[in-house]
């Protein structure tokens, strides 16, 4: 990707906001000082990605102690996801406004403090408030992240950055649960909030003696696309809001689930006009007509839909069927995360080597494998039987996004590289929420078809049925159920709640089935781009 590359005498003004760093000394390779700052930046997408998921094995723990009942808790993980699917397309624009240096500072630092405010939220509305508020400031940093890589090292080094960006992608979402149920289990959920300000306070002290400063362009703010911005935020919002509680209120068949899908289908309809026909949109849409980018960014929703969904059935999973407190959980889906930090800085060398789309692809498809390898679960499928499946996706994992990125990005030109990772940062956190959404609904709809199929055979006029409930009865008996009457009655309640247990253990195995496709699907997409010029990497998330 030849076309991507900075000479050293190309002034940067290439990307999110004009960092304030030159270009480097070296066309082969960068300064000490811009490797810090690279490095310093990832910390900051590490820490924005990891807290979309650091919630998910401790939501019943933080339920608990805000007072809200299950059905509400996901909205503590859907309001940061709100937060942040906002705030990326906006960063270019932030950026440019107020500099790059100003807005990753700022940023950064009040996506802390909302971290620490989330520890002394009392009630569901303020930890909504909160986790959204922390969600816009820290989305900032993924883009940013992205930026830097592209904006200061030389091509020749840029598949390492890109390998950095990767591990805070997919390692990040990976390790979220093991780290807040660790925390959650050992010292209580509000420790889930604090490990933010070491890295973060370390993150803002290093820039700001890495980055120089850069004057405002505050006569930008009349040039602002804000009817674009309104349209896009209501939208997107609204149509988050439909995905998080659908599932629970039928759909289309409760009339606010309704209202909301008008609001965001009309809103979105008119962000796209608008971003389509005035003359400085605030995403500029029309780069997904080329094809790698186009294509590359479905790709982009594909592996959202499964990384995010992937990392929400797990813990659902082993939450409701196996019984797994928060730690126990944390430490099954470690080892979805654990291999990645040895596997991906060796992928930098693989795109050296091998065309950057059959890399992909082989990820995605080693994704997908472990994903069907979890098609035929049973009761008895717990924490050991995922060792095998988790790190199998572990590496499919690792090789998928940089090359991914790279080859996304690589037919965008220089000038349109913050829009485009604007539209592929956004695309491909909405296509996690989106994955969340519908996976949770078809556990829910296969959990209840399996049920039925289930329940017509446990007849009463069945003699093996029978002979069941008569053995259970005997059981609650002897263990402390004087009364028969009583006894039989726990020992129908029992068979039941075992039938439903074996339904969803079903359902749950379905939905990967589905996760599966997807990924293949994704592939097939990878498959069809035109190669990598250079091998160079031209993007990233």
């Amino acid at each position: 990707m030849s076309d991507l590359a900075l000479s050293p005498s190309t002034p940067v003004t290439l990307a999110i906001g004009n960092p304030s760093q030159s270009a480097p000394a070296s066309p082969d390779r960068a300064s000490l000082t811009v490797w810090i700052s690279v490095f310093a930046a990832m910390i900051g997408a590490f820490m924005a990605i990891l807290n979309i998921q650091i919630t998910n094995a401790s939501l019943l723990n933080i339920e608990g102690g805000i007072g809200t009942g299950v059905d509400n808790g996901s909205w503590i993980s859907t309001s940061y996801l709100i937060g942040e699917i906002v705030v990326i397309p906006l960063t270019d624009y932030l950026s440019r406004v107020f500099s790059f240096r100003k807005i990753i500072l700022g940023f950064a630092t009040l996506f802390a403090l909302f971290s620490v405010a989330c520890a002394f939220t009392h009630d569901l509305p303020s930890m909504i408030a909160m986790r959204g508020l922390q969600g816009f400031f820290g989305g900032v940093l993924i883009p940013m992240a992205f930026t830097l890589v592209f904006t200061k090292l030389p091509k020749a080094q840029q598949p390492i950055g890109l390998a950095m960006f990767a591990l805070a992608v997919t390692f990040a979402p990976a390790i979220g649960p093991t780290i807040g149920g660790y925390l959650t289990e050992n010292y209580g959920w509000q420790t889930i909030f604090f490990v933010n300000v070491v890295p973060t306070a370390a993150m803002v002290t290093t820039l700001y003696f890495t980055l120089e400063r850069q004057p405002m362009q505050l006569g930008l703010l009349r040039e602002g696309d804000w009817l674009g911005i309104a349209t896009m935020a209501v939208g997107l919002s609204a149509l988050q809001a439909v995905l998080e509680e659908g599932n629970k209120d039928d759909w289309f068949g409760s009339p606010f689930i309704v209202r909301l899908a008008v609001i965001a289908a009309v809103s979105l309809s008119l962000f796209v006009w608008i971003e389509l026909s005035v003359e400085k949109p605030l995403l500029k849409l029309r780069l997904l007509a080329q094809r790698n980018f186009g294509i590359g960014t479905i790709a982009a929703v594909f592996l959202g839909f499964a990384l995010f969904g992937s990392v929400y059935l797990l813990p659902a999973y082993l939450g409701q069927v196996q019984r797994y407190n928060a730690e126990q959980i944390g430490a099954v889906l470690a080892w979805t995360g654990l291999p990645q930090l040895l596997l991906i800085p060796l992928v930098p060398k693989l795109m050296q080597r091998f065309d950057a789309r059959y890399i992909a692809a082989t990820g995605l498809l080693l994704f997908a494998y472990s994903s069907f390898m979890n098609i035929a679960m049973s009761l008895d499928y717990a924490g050991d039987q995922l060792f095998i499946p988790n790190i199998v996706r572990a590496v499919g994992q690792a090789l998928t996004l940089a090359p991914l990125s790279a080859l996304s990005l690589g037919s965008v030109a220089p000038q349109d590289a913050a829009a485009a990772s604007g539209i592929s940062n956004m695309m491909r956190n909405l296509g996690g929420a989106i994955g969340t959404a519908v996976l949770a609904t078809i556990v829910t709809k296969r959990e209840q078809f399996h049920s039925n199929i289930i329940g017509q055979s446990v007849d009463l006029g069945r003699e093996e049925v029978r002979t069941r409930i008569a053995q259970m009865t005997d059981y609650f008996t002897a263990h402390g159920v004087s009364d028969p009457a009583a006894a039989h009655q726990q020992a129908i309640i029992a068979l039941g709640n075992a039938v439903k247990r074996q339904a969803l253990v079903l359902g749950f195995s379905d939905t990967f089935a589905v996760i599966g496709i997807v990924l293949v699907l994704a592939a097939i997409a990878i498959i069809s781009l035109r190669k990598a010029s250079g091998g160079a990497a031209g993007g990233a998330h």
